[in-house]
């Protein structure tokens, strides 16, 4: 798996933290050339420098906002102008809120619908052309298990990665004509930024995975053809375990556990 994309250019959304550094550094490892993209240009540039010194690839770094609808088709054309060829999209950049949705900043919710779903399906659909002409490449979109079920106080979150688990199974059977791998990595609880950027109390965390992990069961996943992974043993338990009970039982023990303080039912 490491060397499955060597020499080929991969690009990465949200590579400035988290599940997108880790994919970004396994990707290196294997020797990937990357394309690197994140708001953050600080931490992209140091990243840049760090892999490219450590495993000898070349590195593209493109600062960019995914709440913008102009982000994806800034992306692509910068790309294009470098006449970079992406064999390998890694949908990463996602975020969450947490709260009751009526307290929740509207924009803040509709900036998540556009990261999370808006801007995943506008990169997929404006490089698979490329990927379909050739009869190769790959596509990477990180869902979540909580893409498995409802989720009251991250509610939008959880639909929005419903969206991206959905689209990525759907087009892994579509492109599969075509030569082209699509696959959506659904991780669990995880070692990273998410929680703090999202408001998650302490107590909704759980048991978490590192994003090393993450990111090698995910591209692991991808080199092997697969339309889904679920990170963890665990989390696969837990995610396929939910079909034996009624729905609503599952929705409400999850608004239980991340109810927050002093709410009542």
């Amino acid at each position: 798996m490491i060397s499955e994309w060597k020499s080929k250019w991969a690009l990465v959304t949200g590579a400035s933290a988290g599940i997108g550094r880790a994919l970004a550094e396994q990707l290196a490892l294997g020797g990937t050339n990357l394309v690197l993209t994140a708001r953050r240009g600080d931490r992209l540039e140091s990243l840049a420098q760090e892999l490219r010194a450590k495993h000898k690839i070349h590195t593209e770094v493109f600062v960019a906002d995914l709440t913008l609808a102009s982000a994806p088709r800034e992306i692509f054309d910068f790309t294009e102008g470098k006449r970079l060829a992406i064999d390998l999209l890694v949908n990463n950049a996602g975020f969450g809120q947490y709260g009751e949705l009526h307290e929740v900043d509207v924009e803040r919710l509709l900036d998540m619908v556009q990261v999370n779903c808006g801007a995943v399906l506008h990169l997929t659909r404006l490089y698979l052309p490329a990927m379909v002409a050739k009869r190769s490449g790959d596509v990477l979109i990180v869902a979540s298990t909580a893409s498995f079920q409802a989720v009251p106080y991250i509610s939008t979150y959880a639909a929005s990665k419903a969206f991206d688990l959905f689209l990525a199974e759907g087009l892994a059977e579509e492109m599969k004509p075509h030569g082209v791998r699509v696959c959506a990595l659904c991780p669990g609880t995880t070692e990273s930024e998410f929680h703090e950027v999202a408001g998650h109390p302490s107590s909704s965390k759980g048991r978490q995975q590192t994003a090393e992990l993450v990111a090698q069961n995910g591209l692991r996943a991808l080199a092997a053809g697969k339309s889904y992974v679920i990170s963890g043993l665990g989390n696969y338990l837990g995610a396929h375990g939910e079909r034996l009970v009624p729905r609503r039982f599952v929705t409400r023990i999850a608004a239980k556990l991340f109810r927050p303080a002093g709410k009542t039912v």
